[in-house]
């Protein structure tokens, strides 16, 4: 047993270190290296939220019916990973929309697979499971340090986080078809499980309901920070902005082994109140623009992930009887992970578009077909190490200042499709307009100022947002099942004895706190 446990931990650490080498850091990659607008960038993180839709109905019966799961697994990933190897040479938004669809259609069942195969294959589920899982947790934040100081430097320039969650993806398909344990598909399923007819009537109950509804909400905001983050991290020049992201993760450890004891002393209501306020209060933090706050709110995932997702699932599974527990958390997965990322990806890039920076500069661009066209566009990149560009036209390094007098010329920015010009007029004009401290010159902070867009604007509402989901949700929810929102329960109540605590929640079904949670 201690050997599948060990073969089980490396494919946890392997499957979220593809997703964690790949989703945190491509978004200041479209952002910055494939001037992606913030709706394209919303439409390609919207594409897990798709296949959180549509994937449990196809891969549900090949994994319930047909296949054995690690052969499942094996073939999905083999499959991811040439699909990664191609998104990362592609840099068009079609074709990286399609190809990001066919790959989360890939991607998304094998979280629910993993729990699957796990459940399968341990005899105390209880007590070995969480020991499992937290691999994949550590496999986030390891790979998230190799990416954010090795790979992804300088910030959102390159594509190889994309190739090494192909290489993952790959080493993790063929394991899987070699070292995990067999597990055959089941031949019978419940018809309640199937059908899922028992979870859509406790609709009919106002507080389930209720939460159903505020699960969907606070998702909406919750897609800003897995899209956007990196994106706004990598503007306010936050010093290794992949690898500072894992403060979220390292909390989130922390949190989930203190779990047990929030859960007795706050019961779940309590628990998703305080996750939807962690919410509102880190984007708070993030429109603060102040780099300790910045730090505050990334830190706060762990009891937005723990006490919301975790907190949902342990209500979930003793709100419904045991045949209903697998298309409940399917369910909830659906309108969270599915239709809520969704929706929420797409209000994300309207209102990452709505506020651009306040600078613009005339530019000319001439493509490749030898077209041309004048359009306002933003202040062109000041490269950090002097290389190409501004700075390298210039003589720029990072403590230099631009002056209008070193502008003679229109600066001419050509890559592989086509080539922009800056207007002469138009640079000075803009060093006039940005230099802060009127001192003639303008240093690369004004500059990076000039270039960043509205980001208090951008957090404020994904904050209102969330903070107005944990009103309603205060004001509409009424746990009858007291069993899950205790006060304070004495050793020895009947309170304290059906509290169920997270590990003992999981069922192998798709699980709302696994997802989404990693970001």
């Amino acid at each position: 047993m201690t050997n599948v446990r060990t073969r089980l931990s490396i494919m946890m650490f392997l499957q979220y270190a593809v997703w964690g080498a790949w989703a945190v850091s491509l978004g200041g990659y479209m952002g910055k290296t494939l001037e992606f607008s913030g709706l394209q960038i919303g439409s390609v993180y919207s594409t897990t939220a798709i296949a959180a839709m549509i994937s449990p109905l196809l891969m549900g019966i090949l994994a319930d019916r047909l296949f054995s799961t690690e052969k499942l697994i094996g073939v999905l990933h083999l499959l991811g990973a040439v699909l990664l190897g191609a998104a990362a040479y592609t840099r068009e938004f079609t074709p990286l929309y399609i190809i990001m669809i066919a790959y989360s259609i890939c991607y998304m069942p094998t979280l629910a697979l993993t729990n699957s195969i796990s459940f399968a294959n341990i005899k105390d589920p209880e007590s070995e499971f969480p020991r499992i899982r937290v691999w994949g947790t550590w496999g986030w934040i390891i790979v998230g340090w190799l990416v954010g100081f090795v790979l992804d430097v300088p910030p959102g320039e390159s594509h190889y986080p994309v190739l090494l969650a192909a290489g993952l993806s790959a080493v993790l398909g063929l394991f899987s078809l070699v070292g995990l344990p067999h597990t055959p598909p089941q031949k019978e399923a419940d018809s309640t499980e199937q059908t899922g007819t028992g979870v859509l009537q406790l609709l009919g109950d106002l507080s389930f309901l209720v939460f159903v509804v505020c699960s969907f909400l606070i998702c909406i905001p919750l897609s800003f920070y897995y899209a956007y983050a990196n994106v706004f991290i990598t503007e306010i020049d936050a010093p290794y902005p992949t690898a500072l992201q894992t403060i979220g993760q390292i909390s989130e450890v922390g949190f989930m082994a203190a779990m047990p004891f929030f859960i007795v002393r706050l019961g779940v209501k309590r628990m998703l109140l305080c996750g939807m306020l962690a919410w509102g209060l880190r984007y708070f933090a993030f429109g603060s623009l102040s780099f300790p706050l910045v730090l505050f709110g990334l830190f706060l995932h762990g009891i937005c992930f723990d006490f919301f997702f975790v907190a949902s699932q342990i209500y979930v599974d003793n709100r419904v009887d045991a045949s209903q527990r697998a298309s409940a958390q399917s369910f909830i997965a659906l309108v969270t992970m599915g239709i809520g990322m969704f929706i929420g990806s797409y209000i994300g890039g309207w209102t990452l578009d709505h506020y651009p920076p306040g600078i613009h500069i005339r530019t000319v661009i001439e493509t490749s077909d030898g077209k041309t066209k004048e359009q306002d566009a933003l202040l062109p990149a000041w490269d950090t190490e002097g290389k190409k560009g501004l700075a390298k036209e210039f003589k720029l390094t990072l403590d230099s200042k631009l002056t209008a007098e070193q502008i003679t010329a229109d600066l001419v920015e050509a890559n592989e499709d086509t080539t922009t010009t800056y207007a002469q007029a138009s640079l000075k004009k803009v060093i006039g307009e940005i230099d802060a401290d009127k001192d003639g010159g303008v240093s690369r902070s004004e500059w990076r100022l000039a270039q960043r867009k509205d980001w208090f604007h951008i957090w404020l509402w994904p904050a209102i947002g969330a903070m107005a989901t944990c009103f309603i949700f205060m004001i509409g929810f009424r746990d009858t099942h007291r069993s899950t929102d205790t006060e304070e329960p004495q050793e020895g109540s009947v309170e304290s004895e059906t509290i169920t605590p997270p590990e003992a929640t999981d069922t192998g079904a798709p699980h709302q706190d696994d997802p989404p949670g990693e970001y």
